[in-house]
């Protein structure tokens, strides 16, 4: 089955990242299928593209759909944050140059679902994998086999936001003394009946919020989104724009505080001394409030629903302005 990737807020990226000349750069920290990029290089003909992925598959999925625009876009395969820290290394090297653009789209991709057959959802059943990298340290089987309850509990609980998440836990530490958990399958069935029958037949299926902890905690990605979002800020040319598209709850905050930490204001941090001096802005706010998909988009495309895009745009430093 190939899966169909519609970029989500396409209208809203292409408005607020435009390339300030024609052989700007774009870094794109979250190819996937390539949606968002073929969008870019078809708009702008000299605009020079770098994209990363953390799958394999997916980017080879990417790299046949941008191949109408080889010679101007690079692969880079890898979590994005890592990716970053190399590239700030090789800038500090003079072997690159600063990004005029940045994009993250923090989505799982309908590829990862639909093809991937690691287990990301439970329409079907297939190993508990998850990992959006092969080189990712652990999978979800080896996490929902191998955890203490206590932990289990705890990232039910935070990254999935699950109110039954010690329930679930519990049930889960039970189940696999008679046997590993290997299939996403059996753990959604395990789930669905360590809930109560008013919860497992309720709007959404009973194990979601347990598969995105798990999914979350797997890829270290609100780690990885604060790292991330952080290291392409400080990468950007002076008047770079960078924009973030989120899509539930705990991504939104990684951004949100980020940005407004970067953009000089407070962050409320309760171990911060009252009279601090606040941070240096290298950032200012494009948008106060986060930006949602129109009541169209969401109709031709429900899995826009739940995102949120948020933009900044690069200022530039004490020494940039005195041209050091």
């Amino acid at each position: 089955m190939d899966s169909v990737h519609i970029p989500v807020m396409l209208d809203e990226i292409l408005a607020f990242l435009v390339p300030p000349r024609d052989d700007a750069l774009m870094i794109d920290c979250t190819l996937g299928e390539g949606g968002h990029a073929e969008a870019f290089l078809a708009r702008y003909p000299r605009l020079r593209y770098l994209g990363f992925d953390a799958d394999p598959q997916i980017q080879a999925t990417a790299r046949k759909r941008l191949s109408p625009f080889d010679g101007r876009v690079e692969f880079r395969l890898g979590y994005y944050d890592d990716l970053l820290a190399t590239y700030a290394d090789e800038l500090e090297e003079d072997r690159v140059m600063r990004p005029d653009l940045v994009l993250f789209d923090l989505g799982i991709s309908m590829h990862h679902y639909l093809v991937s057959g690691r287990g990301f959802g439970f329409s079907r059943d297939e190993p508990l994998d998850m990992r959006l990298s092969p080189d990712a340290p652990r999978s979800a089987q080896e996490l929902v086999n191998e955890a203490r309850e206590e932990e289990l509990s705890g990232l039910i609980r935070e990254y999935g936001e699950e109110r039954y998440a010690r329930s679930i836990a519990r049930a889960i530490v039970a189940a696999r003394r008679s046997g590993p958990i290997a299939t996403s399958g059996r753990l959604a069935d395990i789930v669905a009946g360590a809930v109560p029958p008013a919860y497992r037949h309720g709007r959404i299926h009973p194990a979601t919020r347990t598969f995105q902890a798990l999914r979350i905690a797997v890829n270290d990605e609100l780690g990885r989104a604060e790292r991330g979002i952080r290291r392409a800020a400080s990468l950007l040319a002076p008047g770079g724009i960078l924009a973030v598209i989120s899509f539930h709850s705990l991504e939104d905050r990684v951004t949100k505080t980020v940005f407004r930490e970067l953009s000089g204001r407070s962050t409320s941090r309760p171990d911060e001394p009252i009279d601090k001096e606040p941070a240096e802005a290298i950032v200012a706010l494009r948008t106060k409030k986060p930006l949602e998909p129109t009541a169209a988009e969401v109709a031709r495309n429900p899995a826009s629903r739940s995102a949120k895009l948020r933009v900044v745009q690069r200022l530039p430093t004490a020494s940039e302005k005195a041209g050091l």
